[in-house]
């Protein structure tokens, strides 16, 4: 049995499933956990059933797609209802999205006082608006149950540990705190990735989920007004109505998730060059992509394909668009096919006119790590570069090329599964340099440019190349032998040895606390980053690795329990900071060098 058998569990359904066992069951209950998913399981309608034993069946009642309420999940066993089944079943199971909330429902506010009289003497009637005692208290369950997980690191955040995850994430919600109930989520979902032995799973993913976590319900209590809004996050991206739009196609790209959805995204700019997609994405993994950038639109009347919107324009009225620029597909929107534009007249054309350093740096922010979710912006790149062959590098080879300012870029794959033609594209234009092309790629943060192909122009000048979708021949390459270039030495990175305090950061989440307070003296690693110029992150790492081995003792000698917000507190300080350092780093590589 995989987790992508069984229906997802509402997050209170798991909690409480596991907060209503008996202490000497939640002990059993990881156990449970790994000895259930070895059972065989099958579907009928709405329900799954798991053979716990030959003569023992749990089954999970799934109306809608997803487990609800506590009763939807049934144990024939005779210790039923109290027994561990039906909570390792719970915490085997992926968890439910929250229900989403209508779009027009706006985020309720603090509650005012009734008259000026009732209000503190301090306070004004044009106070920013503060978060409420039960956000507050919310924001705190939250914080506990992140620092938890630090103190036990990954290894030791089994289901009770989740389990006080969810519950603090589903209470968040109801507290109108989206932002850091999805946060809560993300790290149940990635610490079971990760405890499943997950091939999708990264350890830097897990360690942003949590500083995430951490940051979000560590704000919410000295957020106010505007700063507020942001913290508190959105239940939903609405879709906000936005009139009539001319739209012209740039490029199609497939999207093909870790959780087996497969689908296509186009991308179109308005005249004033804003970006918005057209996405279809559904459970179907890569064999649904490539079928989908063959079907036509889900939008309005038009009969466009993907692939043929993606160099094909449209005319919009009733339009509806979410904060980061996805086009709604109600009733009332319609659209009709219409005339394309090519790269290189406008208004495409000057999406490439933007310097290299601009783009990145807005590219930087839509990607920053513990950005606001809801501050729009895109991660792509319009670049005009000369291709210079290829580089090896540790994770394997890339494509160099050189865009205006002297920038040096590295291209690489978008995604390497072999259904798709990104691989044998990016190979196949490493064998033509000196060939200059207009491209659009996705920015990857790192110490040097880096960005993943997505699009490029046709090598002839003809047309445009979506490199998931289309794959290129030799014969469309210009001669190998017309010129050489040499391709020149490439830096292997920044050389601050900031990752001296990355992998402590990381070494905390993986090991736990424990495990970092046994790492011995760090003088040497500090006094490296001193030298290096950065003196915040040598004191960080002092600090953090202090309150790791910190326990102060009772009037009798007593060991007293570990600070872990003092720990916590630390951790989170060094983990944003490392973020900060490595995007600064990374909008500095772009500056031109001539």
């Amino acid at each position: 049995m995989t987790a992508a058998q069984l229906p997802p569990v509402a997050p209170e359904v798991t909690a409480t499933l596991v907060e209503d066992l008996s202490p000497r069951l939640r002990k059993r209950l990881d156990a449970a956990v790994t000895k259930l998913g070895a059972r065989p399981t099958h579907r009928d309608g709405d329900t799954v059933t798991i053979d716990v034993d030959d003569e023992t069946e749990l089954r999970l009642h799934a109306p809608g797609g997803a487990v609800t309420t506590v009763d939807a999940i049934t144990c024939g066993c005779l210790l039923a209802p109290a027994c561990v089944h039906r909570a390792a079943a719970a915490c085997a199971a992926p968890t439910a999205d929250p229900p989403p909330e209508p779009a027009d429902q706006p985020t309720p506010a603090v509650p005012e006082p009734a008259s000026p009289s009732d209000a503190a003497p301090h306070e004004s009637a044009s106070s920013p608006e503060v978060a409420s005692p039960a956000q507050r208290a919310a924001a705190d369950a939250l914080w506990s149950a992140g620092a938890a997980v630090l103190e036990s690191g990954v290894d030791g955040a089994g289901a009770v540990t989740q389990s006080a995850l969810l519950r603090a994430a589903h209470t968040a919600r109801l507290r109108q705190l989206p932002r850091a109930a999805g946060a809560a989520l993300s790290v149940v979902t990635l610490l079971r990735a990760a405890r499943a032995g997950d091939p999708s799973y990264r350890l830097a993913d897990l360690v942003t989920a949590l500083a995430e976590l951490l940051g979000t319900a560590h704000r919410v209590g000295t957020a106010s007004g505007a700063e507020l809004a942001s913290v508190r996050g959105r239940a939903r991206r609405p879709y906000s109505p936005d009139g009539s739009l001319r739209l012209y196609g740039l490029f199609t790209e497939p999207v093909v998730t870790d959780s087996g959805h497969g689908g296509a995204r186009t991308w179109v700019a308005g005249p004033d060059g804003r970006l918005c997609t057209v996405g279809d994405v559904a459970p179907g993994g890569v064999g649904r992509a490539r079928g989908v950038a063959d079907r036509a639109v889900r939008l309005g009347d038009s009969a466009l394909t993907h692939r043929e919107l993606g160099r094909a324009g449209l005319a919009v009225s009733g339009a509806t668009v979410s904060p980061d620029g996805r086009l709604g597909a109600g009733k009332g929107v319609k659209a009709v096919t219409a005339k394309g534009v090519a790269w290189t007249e406008p208004p495409l054309a000057a999406l490439w006119d933007t310097p290299p350093s601009e783009q990145a740096a807005r590219a930087l922010r839509s990607t920053s790590r513990y950005g606001d979710p809801d501050g729009g912006g895109s991660d792509l790149l319009f670049l005009d570069v000369e291709l210079l062959g290829a580089v090896r590098e540790p994770g394997g080879t890339c494509l160099l090329a050189l865009c205006d300012g002297g920038i040096s870029v590295r291209l690489t794959v978008a995604d390497d599964d072999p259904a798709l033609a990104h691989r044998d594209n990016l190979m196949l234009l490493a064998t033509a340099p000196g060939t200059r092309l207009r491209i659009i790629g996705r920015m990857v943060p790192a110490p040097h440019p880096r960005l993943t192909l997505l699009a490029c122009s046709h090598p002839t000048g003809e047309g445009t190349i979506d490199l998931g979708f289309d794959r290129l021949r030799r014969a469309d390459l210009p001669d190998p032998t017309a010129s050489v270039h040499a391709v020149p030495p490439q830096p292997g990175g920044s050389g601050a040895p900031l990752y001296l305090l990355e992998r402590r950061v990381e070494q905390t989440v993986l090991a736990g606390r424990a495990a970092l307070g046994m790492l011995g003296d760090v003088t040497a690693e500090t006094r490296r980053i001193r030298r290096a110029g950065l003196p915040t992150a040598a004191a960080l790492l002092t600090a953090v690795c202090a309150s790791a081995v910190q326990r102060d003792r009772d009037l009798f000698g007593r060991l007293l329990p570990a600070d872990t917000d003092g720990f916590a507190t630390h951790w989170l300080a060094s983990a944003r900071y490392t973020a900060a350092v490595a995007e600064s780093l990374c909008a500095a590589a772009w500056e031109p060098t001539e």
